[in-house]
């Protein structure tokens, strides 16, 4: 028999998803005052740095599926902030990020950062460098899955 008391307890994938939901509430009311989602300012930041930039190539490097990429995209085409411009070959697109995209970027990284210090002052810094090392040690280890099921 097993020793229950030195193995976890409870539902990982739960607390998980708890924790998640509980930080996400964080960025959100902040990056709300900047009129974003955390999806938006995630995908505004994405294409900042690696753009102009395939939606293919995109959905890879932010770990979602072409449609749900699809789909977020849209409210920022929208807006203004990105867009779609013909891609290399006459075939493919390519996503931009506007110069009123590189200003609401600006904007939202201000309250980004404000949401960080606060997780920063709740947690502990040194508690959030410890989220970071296992999170970056459990997604090195766990395979990514092709499940398709449109997961981010």
């Amino acid at each position: 028999m097993s020793n229950t008391s030195t193995k976890p307890q409870g539902c990982t994938n739960f607390k998980l998803r708890q924790l998640v939901r509980r930080v996400s509430q964080l960025y959100d009311l902040e990056l709300a005052k900047a009129g974003l989602k955390t999806t938006q300012y995630s995908l505004l930041s994405h294409v900042l740095r690696l753009g102009p930039i395939r939606p293919g190539d995109l959905a890879e490097a932010m770990t979602m599926d072409a449609s749900t990429l699809t789909r977020n995209l849209k409210p920022l085409v929208a807006a203004g902030w990105l867009e779609l411009m013909p891609g290399d070959d006459g075939r493919s697109r390519s996503v931009h990020i506007t110069p009123a995209g590189r200003d609401k970027r600006a904007e939202a990284q201000r309250h980004w950062k404000a949401a960080q210090e606060q997780l920063n002052q709740q947690l502990g810094a040194d508690t959030v460098m410890a989220l970071h090392v296992l999170a970056d040690q459990s997604l090195e280890r766990l395979a990514p899955l092709n499940s398709g099921d449109g997961n981010e």
